[in-house]
């Protein structure tokens, strides 16, 4: 259920219409007086309770945001501790998920990085915002209305962070979040620049089975759709569309606006969610970049296109330090592995089943005492029986072995260590498909052993 959750949340968001064509009559409001002017009303008060799992110890913090809603969850980037002001994005998911979950730590999909992984493997700091009537928030659900002003609000918490440089806070977002982040960018001038990802031009070619707002008010409408408020944009803002994804959306937007702060790019060869991980890798290396006082970032339509040839990546996931007083070692694991026991020892694996490797991983912990039967020797001999390649090796500063089977359907690789008078057993477990990269991870994890 869990993993159903997450994926109705994540893309339950652009079973559209056709956008098609639209001629917009020009506005004299501008956007931010007609939203602040107005109440919306709501036809359905929908919230939810779901829990907010602890962030990673030492990536993210669990923080709350004040807003006009009041305060509202966030994950946002830990302080790196260099004394230094950084960049910073706030980010936007695709879906009408309004609240935050493990999923910003989980494996990011090179055909749909809704993480935006791109920007915190550059070194980039992240904002993961919640919404009004999430996560136990207070509010409800407003579909693309109170979330412009938590927006809006998540830019004063962050640009106040010690850590955080105030004129490089960044926005993003894909899909849904795409679409709220246009809005934002017409709403207020203070991001630096805008990053819209597959934004819809009307509300009304979003999912309707979602609304909440009183469909028989044009004007409810209006402010819930970026292509009337385009000319009201200020901060640099890009948006981006797969050619096989909502072009018609993004082409109408272009038609009806001339403002020079605004550029429209389609990208060939890719879908409404692939333009994800090979583009936010070329943003992230223009926001390191982007040091001037001024903004200084432009995109091509070359380098859109030369980003989409890049090879997949295949990141390594995020890791956090745990430790076993009981057991008497640390080590790395991946975040989004949770700890099990069993009759047969400790273990961890992901609660997750993507086809990936850190979710198709498994590793045991056991440990055994010197009066076992189950000796150093005793455990490597059995392992050559079975026909295990290896050799002697250090292990968290300790004498050990390391060693690997291939078979059919599993691959194994093992390490053991002794420490005041234990013999530790690590053995990691993967489906052959994924044998490269989860021994990489296995490796970084044999490395950070500590025994206390």
């Amino acid at each position: 259920m869990k993993k159903i959750t997450l994926f109705l949340l994540l893309f339950l968001c652009l079973f559209l219409t056709s956008c098609g064509e639209k001629t917009v009559t020009p506005e004299t409001r501008s956007f931010a007086e007609a939203h602040d002017g107005f109440a919306t009303k709501l036809t359905k008060q929908l919230n939810d309770k779901n829990e907010i799992p602890a962030s990673p110890k030492g990536v993210f913090n669990l923080d709350d945001y004040q807003t006009k809603a009041g305060k509202l969850a966030a994950y946002v980037s830990c302080d790196p501790g260099d004394g230094q002001k950084h960049p910073l994005i706030i980010w936007v998911i695709g879906g009408w998920g309004y609240g935050i979950s493990d999923y910003f730590w989980s494996y990011p999909d090179w055909a749909d990085d809704q993480t935006a992984s791109g920007f915190r493997e550059a070194g980039i700091l992240m904002m993961y915002p919640s919404f009004r009537g999430a996560n136990g928030n207070p509010g409800y659900y407003e579909t693309l209305f109170g979330e412009i002003d938590d927006i809006a609000a998540a830019y004063e918490y962050a640009a106040k962070l010690p850590y955080v440089d105030p004129n490089r806070v960044y926005l993003g977002g894909h899909s849904t979040g795409g679409t709220r982040v246009l809005l934002a960018s017409e709403y207020t001038d203070k991001f630096r620049a805008v990053f819209s990802f597959g934004p819809v031009d009307e509300i009304k070619n979003h999912n309707k089975s979602q609304f909440t707002f009183d469909l028989n008010n044009p004007e409810e409408a209006k402010l819930r759709s970026p292509i009337y408020w385009l000319s009201d944009i200020k901060s640099p803002t890009f948006v981006i569309e797969g050619a096989d994804g909502n072009l018609d959306c993004l082409r109408n937007m272009e038609k009806a606006t001339q403002n020079k702060n605004i550029h429209f790019f389609k990208v060939n060869g890719t879908d409404h969610y692939g333009t994800l991980a090979p583009i936010t890798r070329l943003l992230a290396a223009k926001i390191l970049k982007d040091t001037g006082a001024k903004v200084n970032i432009t995109l091509s339509q070359q380098e859109l296109q030369e980003a989409m040839k890049q090879p997949p990546i295949t990141p390594m996931p995020i890791m956090t330090p745990f430790s076993d007083q009981e057991l008497g070692v640390s080590f790395l694991l991946p975040a989004i592995w949770q700890e099990g026991r069993d009759e047969n020892g400790t273990y961890f694996s992901s609660s997750y089943d993507g086809e990936n490797f850190w979710d198709r991983s498994i590793m045991s912990v056991d440990v055994y005492s010197s009066d076992s039967d189950n000796t150093y020797g005793s455990i490597v001999s059995e392992m050559n029986k079975a026909g295990f390649k290896g050799g002697q090796d250090v292990i968290g500063g300790q004498p050990g072995y390391k060693a690997e089977l291939l078979e059919d359907k599993k691959f194994y690789r093992t390490a053991i260590a002794q420490k005041g008078g234990k013999t530790f057993l690590f053995t990691f477990e993967v489906k052959p498909d994924y044998q490269k990269p989860a021994d990489i991870m296995f490796q970084k994890i044999i490395g950070s052993i500590a025994f206390e």
